[in-house]
């Protein structure tokens, strides 16, 4: 039996997969899972808003409760540890992608608050296993040397996954009169079969160093937990509040709410390869020193808009920059991608992740209640979380690497654990 016909479920070495064709190589299978993700997960997201409101009445408490039941997973993902004892961290991923797609099949069959925290937790934990163990993989099978670059690429084909569902939205929600569950139901179908194909089609492929299937939580990665902590805090604030402003504030209905997601994903299609390159030449601490800088500006204007009344151009324009920044997320992966023992990636991305969603957990609930008192004052807190951001990063050294984790580091001359 020659190599390119050997079963699907055997298990191939990273070295000889590159000898596959392409479309059964494992950075198809990264991109695969990158456009099946947001299928589902970015027509939950366009939908929530107007469904919550219209189908259960929710004010900013509830949608506060709501996400904050919704990170729950990611604050467990580190449950990963366990579970990759016994699966494989690639048959997880797929799995948690059925978990994702099957949850948001079934949101409009709950309308009401206890069956939407419901389906939300099981679509939520099938979200954040997937961007745990993904997160592992994409690092584990790219090399560092062409780790921007392609992580630019795969936000890209994920931005146009996202693009092409709510194209589909604008184009066809008033037009044909779709009902939430119908598109609830395509769209966590979808994908959900591209995962079960996932599963069919690719052998399982072995990286060549071994992964500790236990808790890993070293000194010498400090700064990349911070960094996880505070990005965790910083961006639930975005998620779970600017888009609700938009439909609370400005009454946009869904189409309207849609057409702003695709214009953010038409723009990281476009700039998300470019940022890559830009990572790849100017360096991690570069990069996410641009980022926090930038996000205390758009932070500080969102607040702006309910502190002096601006409108709603100037709401959405800041949306759009918002995902811009965030885009450049991928450099603080590949800041650890050049710290960290290659042993280590799958069991710290699942702490790291645990991490980042310790304040997911309380921040919604908690700033619901400020948010029905004091909106703009949830867009200042983001702008200080941002503030502390841009600390962290100005403590990235220029050239990463065991050893030189920090710009203290060389000082210290601490010994590597």
């Amino acid at each position: 039996m020659s190599m390119l016909n050997r079963p699907r479920l055997s298990k191939v070495a990273l070295a000889e997969a590159q000898r596959y064709p392409f479309h059964r190589r494992p950075v198809f299978l990264l991109c695969l899972m990158a456009a099946a993700m947001p299928i589902a997960f970015a027509t939950w997201s366009a939908l929530l808003n107007n469904f919550v409101i219209e189908a259960a009445g929710f004010s900013g408490v509830e949608i506060g409760w709501l996400h904050t039941v919704r990170e729950i997973p990611g604050f467990l993902a580190i449950g990963v540890i366990a579970l990759i004892v016994l699966i494989r961290e690639q048959v997880l991923a797929l799995i948690s992608l059925i978990a994702l797609g099957a949850g948001t099949a079934v949101v409009a069959q709950f309308p009401e608050f206890q069956g939407l925290l419901m389906t939300t937790l099981v679509s939520s934990i099938g979200f954040h296993y997937f961007e745990t163990v993904n997160q592992s993989l994409q690092l584990q099978w790219i090399e560092k040397d062409r780790a921007p670059q392609v992580l630019g690429w795969i936000v890209a084909i994920g931005s146009g996954a996202s693009l092409v569902s709510y194209g589909t939205l604008v184009v066809t929600w008033k037009a044909f009169e779709l009902s939430y569950g119908l598109v609830y139901g395509i769209a966590g179908g979808v994908t959900a079969a591209i995962a079960l194909y996932c599963l069919a089609a690719f052998p399982q492929f072995e990286a060549p160093n071994p992964q500790l299937k236990s808790f890993v939580l070293r000194r010498r990665y400090w700064l990349y937990y911070a960094l996880q902590f505070m990005s965790g805090a910083r961006r639930q604030i975005f998620v779970v509040f600017a888009a609700f402003m938009m439909v609370e504030r400005f009454g946009f209905e869904v189409h309207e709410v849609t057409a702003l997601f695709i214009i953010n994903f038409v723009a990281n299609m476009t700039f998300a390869p470019l940022m890559g390159r830009l990572v790849a030449r100017f360096g991690e601490r570069r990069a996410l020193i641009f980022e926090y800088f930038g996000l205390i500006l758009v932070f500080l204007a969102y607040g702006g808009i309910y502190w002096f009344g601006w409108g709603v151009v100037l709401a959405a324009a800041l949306y759009v920059i918002d995902h811009l920044f965030f885009a450049l997320a991928f450099a603080l992966k590949t800041y650890f991608q050049k710290i960290a023992d290659p042993g280590d990636i799958a069991p710290t991305a699942a702490v790291a992740f645990t991490i980042n969603h310790i304040a997911a957990v309380v921040l919604p609930g908690a700033l619901g209640y400020l948010w029905v008192v004091a909106p703009g004052g949830v867009f200042v807190l983001a702008a200080a979380m941002a503030l502390v951001s841009l600390a962290l990063a100005l403590m990235i050294p220029r050239h990463p690497g065991p050893g030189h984790e920090t710009v203290f580091a060389p000082l210290l001359a601490a010994p590597a654990e």
